[in-house]
């Protein structure tokens, strides 16, 4: 009798929201036989209410994120290469602000698909989002390198590809919160350093292989490179928590009466509304503001890239300890405040410093995002829906942020429209770094805690 009362309790915690996940307590009458975070070599699974904290299988777990990653941020990172070759050979009969619209299409539909990714994760999919989406993304890649018309570049590297990014990321996120509970953060941040180490290396090859071989042959190769990594997710991750059998809806209705969660969707509008202008027009800017040849302009994304790697982990190492909206808040003012700076970069030597700290602040931005939903969440099974949600909203600012940017830009270098551009990213930034703050006050009356 004393056994049922505890189950029957545990059910009704899940149901009101408040979930609790111990690593090492007896939970519904359940004791293991061993330490499941002093012995993760042990060939026995933990119960689906106890989270590992680590272990061979969860590592693999990160691994696999790391290489989707590669495949998702880390092509839509890389994009201000070919932004700017689509510019001055491929579409140069196109204006920035149309050519800008692959990318944003691009990265939209990694964001939009979620709504559907989420929902059709946390109902036991995963691995049939995770190879249909790896086969988009690989199959329009390579699709890209034989395109010679505007449609033909959108139709492959927008929607394609997107549509795969979408199928995997959100998935690949919300996995690690099953393997991780005390170390989710760090997780995450890990598995993030996928995409700046791919922005970093991406941008190098299609430079390099486009002079010597052609755009064609350099897309091509960059397609095998993808090939390549989406084996290690399909070959080993997979799902520890069998799904909710409960009814499943595209939506959560309590997020509706969750007011830190609802700040935060907000805030992350603005956010990714304008947090990408610099990496789709740092090249161009580099040449016609900043005195840096052409020959060194696709170096300046892979810096951005480079100071991304640091964004990605450190933050999100940190976040652990002092929570992962804080974290988010140091990250989200930190891009803004260079942004507003970036108007000041008149040089060689102001670009590289400026694309280095910004990629390491706007990295943290990114890869804390998924983190904080989890935080913000009231149980885990909710996060696929949740994350979701809150991709609707990302995506459709990813979608129009850049081409608005371009529209403010204009058509022609010489008569570009720069500090109007930088302003308005960096007021969008300042704004969601005004919605995370009421987040961060909303959720400390909820908790009393900071």
């Amino acid at each position: 009798m004393k056994e049922k009362d505890s189950t029957s309790a545990s059910d009704s915690d899940r149901t009101d929201g408040e979930i609790s996940i111990p690593n090492d307590q007896n939970i519904a009458g359940f004791k293991p036989s061993h330490n499941t975070e002093t012995d993760p070599a042990s060939n026995v699974d933990p119960p689906p209410d106890v989270v590992p904290d680590g272990g061979l299988t969860a590592w693999l777990q990160v691994l696999g994120s790391t290489a989707i990653l590669v495949n998702t941020w880390g092509l839509i990172n890389t994009f201000g290469v070919f932004q700017a070759y689509y510019e001055t050979t491929l579409l140069s009969s196109h204006p920035p602000s149309s050519i800008s619209w692959i990318g944003s299409t691009q990265a939209a539909l990694l964001f939009l698909v979620g709504v559907f990714a989420g929902p059709l994760y946390d109902a036991g999919y995963f691995r049939h989002l995770l190879i249909t989406g790896m086969f988009l993304i690989v199959f329009g890649q390579f699709m890209t390198s034989l395109c010679t018309e505007y449609w033909q570049v959108l139709l492959a590297q927008g929607f394609c590809m997107g549509s795969g990014m979408g199928m995997t990321f959100l998935p690949s996120a919300a996995i690690l919160s099953q393997y991780f509970a005390r170390h989710r953060a760090l997780a995450l941040g890990i598995a993030s350093a996928g995409s700046p180490v791919a922005g970093t290396v991406f941008p190098i090859i299609f430079s390099k292989l486009e002079k010597s071989l052609g755009f064609g042959w350099a897309t091509r190769v960059i397609a095998f490179i993808l090939l390549g990594m989406s084996v290690i997710p399909v070959a080993f991750m997979k799902t520890r928590v069998p799904p909710h059998k409960g009814k499943k809806s595209l939506v959560d209705k309590s997020l509706f009466k969750d007011g830190p969660y609802l700040s935060f969707t907000a805030g992350g509008f603005f956010a990714f509304l304008t947090l990408y202008v610099p990496f789709f027009y740092i090249t161009l800017y580099g040449t016609s503001q900043a005195s840096v040849t052409e020959s060194f302009a696709p170096y300046l994304v892979t810096l951005l890239n480079a100071g991304s790697i640091f964004g990605r982990i450190i933050p999100n190492a940190l976040a652990d300890r002092f929570g992962c909206l804080n974290l988010m808040l140091v990250c989200m003012s930190g891009s803004a405040i260079l942004v507003f700076g970036w108007l000041g970069v008149k040089n060689l030597a102001g670009s590289v410093v400026f694309v280095l700290l910004y990629g390491a602040f706007s990295g943290g931005v990114v890869s804390l995002t998924p983190s904080v939903v989890v935080e913000l969440s009231p149980d885990l099974s909710r996060v696929g829906t949740r994350m979701g949600f809150g991709f609707i909203v990302s995506g459709t600012a990813v979608l129009i942020g850049t081409p608005i940017a371009g529209a403010v830009l204009g058509g022609e270098s010489a008569n570009a429209r720069w500090v109007p551009t930088v302003l308005y990213a960096a007021c969008g930034l300042l704004i969601a770094t005004f919605l995370y703050s009421t987040a961060r006050f909303l959720q400390y009356r909820k908790k009393g805690g900071w």
